[in-house]
């Protein structure tokens, strides 16, 4: 995503996140009703209300910024509320790909989305894996181009074409939604192993119980 569209996006955020910290909404609240709401998303996905579930899905991953936004703000961050946020994350992705499969699964010709589904779930889950596991390590892991807001708003901007491509092209009213769950099949695993990679020039020959050299820690960013 370009640092210049999600830092307008960002911005736009401020009022929403003054609001919040004037108001002394706790980030775990924020988290777990962002949760919620993306639990709700998937529902109406399910339900085959597939643009209300998106629209309700992108106002959960809206969620993930602002609680991370108001925790950083307050002081209120902590390692627990990063382990929390971060397992909502996760369960989060997990019952939103699973939606997605639900959806496609009983529609004539689209039996292949639900290996593409799966690939993006694999992907989605192994991107987060190895960075938590590699900074539980002590190296910092941030390389590669598909993260969770760019997850997020791939499906978003992907399902809310469909709409736009039934007026114009109703055969391929599915086409845009496809290409984003195909490019997070690709590139969450690209990620992936762009990070192992990452984490074996730095860490590769540390013991277990040592520590990485402050010179290699950070592995750059890409």
């Amino acid at each position: 995503m370009p640092e210049w569209f999600k830092n307008g996006f960002v911005r736009l955020l401020n009022p929403v996140v003054a609001t919040l910290i004037r108001n002394r909404v706790h980030p775990n609240i924020i988290s777990s009703f962002g949760f919620l709401v993306t639990l709700a998303g998937a529902i109406l996905i399910f339900q085959r209300s597939i643009i209300a579930g998106v629209v309700v899905f992108l106002l959960g991953g809206m969620m993930d910024i602002l609680d991370g936004r108001v925790a950083r703000e307050t002081g209120l961050a902590s390692k627990f509320g990063s382990f929390y946020d971060s397992t909502l994350d996760r369960v989060s992705e997990i019952v939103v790909y699973f939606s997605l499969y639900a959806y496609f699964r009983p529609l004539p010709n689209f039996w292949w989305v639900g290996y593409v589904v799966i690939l993006a779930m694999v992907g989605s889950l192994m991107v987060s894996y190895t960075r938590a596991k590699a900074e539980a390590l002590g190296v910092e892991c941030k390389v590669g181009t598909m993260q969770r807001p760019e997850r997020v708003v791939l499906l978003g901007v992907g399902g809310l074409l469909i709409p736009v491509f039934e007026l114009i092209a109703p055969g391929w009213r599915y086409a845009p939604l496809l290409l984003a769950l195909g490019l997070i099949a690709v590139l969450a695993n690209i990620t992936a192993l762009e990070r192992i990679y990452s984490v074996y020039k730095v860490a590769r020959g540390v013991p277990l119980d040592g520590t990485v050299p402050a010179t290699n820690r950070h592995a750059k960013k890409g």
